[in-house]
């Protein structure tokens, strides 16, 4: 096992992959002990006398130092000294917890230093209360795991079993989660198993087998995941979460880079494995990012129960939506210039948009496989989230760009739709303060981030090839660029604000009450594409002991509707929306109507 693990009183074990080193030694308070070669490269010492908040180093054959890769804390930054860390010293106070299910989930993603003028995990507690009010049942931390500088969006993290310092303790982050739990919330956590960050990683230079000097990734040489001590880094960094944080689920960031096809099992099926063979009695949420569009990993058992992961992010959806909503076509948003009618009506039926069909983005190539079979709740929908807003330029949010009926209905279409939704803070109050991209790096590093995303953004029409305009990009690594990204909670005390959150609160509300009482156990094949074209798009879908019907117009001028479910509304835009639907087929421009009835009911056509 990797790190430094306390296996009694002031008695701890130092252990380390480092098949490049001769001899190591363990540097505890400027006193080194030497350590053991074991086999395959593993280097171990039991050291007496070693109490909680010990700093230490790992001292190679060179004389360097380097940090813990597996620390558990840090004493200060990525380079300097970790820290024993006693996995019992919190008390938990929600004992007796356990997760909500899959099918309640209403997911909140937040980043912890901007979630608060304070940014830490403690003063992220005074807002739980907030959320918990809101409605939401879980909360998705982006990325802790310790990174280069104070702030960071998180996916560069380099000491993956290390909160990040400025944020708190371990003590400290799982106050939050404890107290999130007193308030009957889950809490999962964003993690990274497909790269380390540019600064801060020494790995390479005492296991460099660790790596694939021949492949490459965006982020640097390849990890080499078949190897065993590789695979266990990180299939113990998951259970690491999940059993000392108890946490209730994580969420795999791009798993799309994790390149392990040829082991058997490959690695996300066996961290699904383990973690389900270690908890089988706890409800944990695992999610993942994957531009494939693949669903092998989502399959469903038997009973319709999750195997090994709970959903996927489904991008499909959100871009779809935001090429409606924007008009915008460069980038990824190309393939989903023609054909949006169908595209968004087949993503709420089926899950994913492209299942097979030729992309243009990727120059003819097909992508996605079919996923209509998979229950709705296998798919985690979002019209906004950290990449989606801070990969833009000026990390602008949907309500800057697209017209404020528009993004009420898609708002209704993501809460009351069967499918899984997800929140990015401050989206509950119609925040309108970018979420930039930001680092804290210094030197040539810092020169070469900024460069870097000027001239990813460089291609795009808003700046033409233009140097002074791409001058204009936001600096990620200057302090500005990070605080105006904050979330201004001023704005729930404005007229805005309040009418946005009574919104949020209300669909969330009739979420939970009409349409998750009928997601548990939805069979295969559930969602049907009733109607898409002209701007009208009709989905129903059959849940267990009811029938689901939505039905919305997301175009600029009226449309009618061919058919419509006569059962209980849901929710309406308006009673005049409601009755023009109901009479006639009419539905204005940019409004919805939802509604739900018996198991057996039909559609009525108009």
């Amino acid at each position: 096992m990797w790190g430094a693990m306390m296996v009694g009183p002031e008695r701890v074990r130092f252990r380390l992959w480092a098949p490049g080193e001769n001899a190591l030694k363990v540097r505890i308070e400027d006193v080194e002990h030497p350590m053991t070669r074991k086999a395959d490269g593993w280097f171990e010492a039991i050291v007496d006398g070693v109490p909680t908040g010990a700093r230490y180093l790992y001292v190679l054959d060179d004389g360097s130092s380097v940090p813990d890769p597996a620390a558990r804390a840090q004493a200060g930054d990525v380079h300097g000294p970790s820290i024993v860390v006693d996995p019992h010293a919190y008390r938990w106070r929600a004992t007796g917890w356990t997760a909500r299910p899959w099918e309640e989930t209403v997911h909140y993603e937040l980043h912890i230093g901007t979630f608060t003028p304070e940014g830490t995990f403690e003063a992220a507690i005074e807002k739980l209360d907030h959320l918990a009010d809101l409605g939401i049942t879980t909360i998705e931390i982006m990325p802790v795991g310790q990174f280069e500088g104070r702030h960071g969006w998180g996916y560069d993290g380099v000491l993956i079993y290390a909160p990040h310092r400025p944020y708190g303790t371990p003590e400290a982050m799982k106050a939050l989660i404890d107290a999130a739990h007193e308030r009957g919330m889950n809490v999962v956590l964003d993690v990274i198993y497909n790269h380390f960050g540019p600064e801060g990683n020494y790995l390479s230079a005492y296991a460099p087998d660790f790596f694939h000097p021949e492949r490459h990734t965006p982020w640097g040489n390849a990890i080499a995941y078949e190897k065993r001590p590789v695979r266990e880094f990180f299939i113990e960094n998951a259970l690491y979460w999940l059993e000392e944080f108890r946490l209730d689920g994580l969420r795999l960031d791009a798993v799309d880079h994790i390149h392990d096809e040829a082991s058997d099992p490959e690695l996300l099926v066996e961290i699904g494995q383990r973690i389900r063979a270690a908890y089988p009695d706890r409800a944990i949420h695992l999610t993942t990012e994957d531009n494939r569009n693949v669903t092998h990993y989502h399959e469903r058992g038997e009973r319709g129960e999750v195997v090994l992961f709970s959903g996927e992010w489904n991008d499909d959806f959100h871009n779809v939506a935001h090429a409606i909503a924007t008009g915008e076509t460069e980038g990824y948003y190309v393939d989903f210039v023609e054909n949006h009618w169908w595209q968004i009506a087949r993503s709420l039926a089926e899950g994913f948009a492209y299942q097979g069909e030729p992309s243009r983005l990727r120059d003819g190539e097909p992508r996605g496989f079919p996923s209509g079979h998979l229950p709705p709740t296998a798919f985690v929908d979002f019209i906004q989230n950290h990449d989606q807003v801070g990969n833009r330029a000026f990390g602008e949010r949907l309500i800057d760009l697209a017209d404020r009926n528009m993004v009420e209905t898609l708002l209704a279409m993501l809460l009351l739709s069967p499918h899984i939704p997800l929140l990015f803070m401050g989206e509950e109050w119609g925040e309108t303060r970018p979420f930039a991209f930001f680092t804290d790096f210094k030197g040539e590093l810092a020169d070469a981030v900024r460069e870097g995303r000027r001239r990813e953004f460089a291609s795009f029409a808003a700046f033409h090839g233009d140097a002074e305009n791409l001058e204009h990009v936001p600096d990620p690594n200057a302090q500005g660029t990070f605080e105006a990204s904050r979330l201004n909670w001023d704005c729930l005390d404005t007229e805005a604000g309040q009418r946005w959150m009574a919104l949020t609160k209300r669909l969330i509300k009739l979420r939970h009450e009409r349409i998750v009482p009928h997601l548990y156990a939805v069979g295969p094949n559930s969602g049907t594409v009733e109607q898409a074209e002209d701007g009208l798009v009709s989905v129903s879908w059959r849940l267990t002991g009811a029938v689901l019907h939505m039905v919305a117009n997301l175009d600029d001028e009226p449309r009618r509707a061919k058919t419509v479910l006569a059962g209980e509304v849901v929710y309406a835009t308006s009673d005049e929306v409601l009755k023009g639907l109901q009479e006639r087929g009419d539905l204005p421009a940019r409004t919805i109507v939802v509604t739900i009835g018996g198991e057996h009911q039909d559609l009525v056509t108009l």
